[in-house]
């Protein structure tokens, strides 16, 4: 009769996991299937590239592809709700950055609560963005660059991978501080704002140090200062933006998160896995190239950054005046 009952349960435990597309998982097989991670933003883009490297190390360590999933667009919010309404058994993990935290505050109307609706997962690294400006500009430093937008009320525009990202946000609080006028001009993602920067179409973006390096390394911009409150360590001949607009920092942070109910089991593997990769010089001097620091934490330590990020951010948004229906 036990037998019986039991076959009966394990039958309607399948079932059930068929009907809605949740395999039964556990951290001991974990994974045994793809884990799709989805990003916010374009490939091609500092997110993107940071996403890929790690996926490639995670695919090989587990044996098991981490697929990167871009759903663009809404400053990322449309990867984040996407991620949340997915099953909570560690196959969909959402790549996060300060576009997270910022939209909190940012957005008068999001369908989840970020911090409620998540659990932090695995810190990646920190990194800072860079002010790059389009080669016709007729400036060559940060100082320069404001005395032309004064010069010019109105007539510069600003890039960003999306409203609500740090790029975004960077920008506003520069005008904020600056008292500049600049018009700001959303895409869903710094990939394909460049080639209008390039071609002057937009003046300029405070993009993330990944892809905002690449273009300065190869002459199709022309970089102006780093968002961080000093300078930046791999890029120490770039000028902090605080040398000139003192008290101006902006720096972000990349990691990752899964829908609320992930098994703890499940999120222990992974944040062991991206701590072991955070110790992997091939891996390290590939984010080093990007201009990342690695920073790893336990999950409640990457769970605190995330709100601690969420507050500074609402204090930011708040003191720029800025918002989003």
């Amino acid at each position: 009769m036990f037998a019986l009952i039991r076959t009966a349960l394990f039958g309607l435990v399948c079932l059930t996991s068929i009907l809605t597309g949740v395999a039964p998982s556990s951290a001991a097989d974990y994974p045994n299937r793809p884990v799709r991670w989805l990003i916010g933003f374009a490939a091609g883009g500092p997110v993107d590239i940071v996403a890929r490297i790690l996926s490639q190390w995670l695919s090989d360590h587990f044996g098991q592809q981490f697929i990167v999933e871009n759903r663009t667009g809404s400053g990322g919010n449309i990867a984040a709700a996407a991620a949340i309404s997915s099953p909570p058994d560690g196959y969909t993990l959402l790549f996060v950055a300060p576009n997270n935290a910022i939209s909190t505050s940012l957005y008068k109307k999001l369908p989840y609560d970020f911090i409620r609706d998540t659990v932090p997962v695995a810190s990646i690294m920190q990194l800072t963005n860079m002010l790059v400006v389009s080669n016709a500009m007729p400036v060559k430093t940060v100082q320069e660059f404001i005395d032309y937008c004064k010069a010019n009320p109105g007539t510069v525009s600003y890039a960003s991978s999306g409203n609500g990202t740090s790029v975004h946000m960077s920008a506003e609080l520069f005008k904020a501080m600056t008292r500049i006028d600049m018009v700001h001009v959303p895409y869903r993602g710094s990939a394909l704002a460049f080639p209008d920067i390039i071609s002057n179409k937009v003046q300029l973006i405070f993009d993330n140090l990944p892809s905002a390096l690449e273009q300065a390394r190869g002459g199709s911009v022309r970089a102006l200062g780093v968002t961080s409150p000093r300078r930046w360590p791999s890029v120490p001949d770039i000028p902090a933006i605080a040398e000139t607009v003192p008290g101006f920092e902006s720096v972000g942070f990349y990691g990752i998160s899964a829908p609320k109910g992930t098994p703890p089991e499940i999120v222990d593997v992974l944040n062991k896995a991206v701590g072991e990769a955070l110790k992997d010089p091939k891996l390290v001097a590939r984010l080093a190239d990007v201009g990342g620091i690695p920073k790893p934490m336990t999950p409640a330590e990457f769970g605190k950054l995330v709100a601690d990020e969420t507050e500074k951010w609402r204090k930011v948004v708040e003191f720029a005046g800025v918002s989003v229906d």
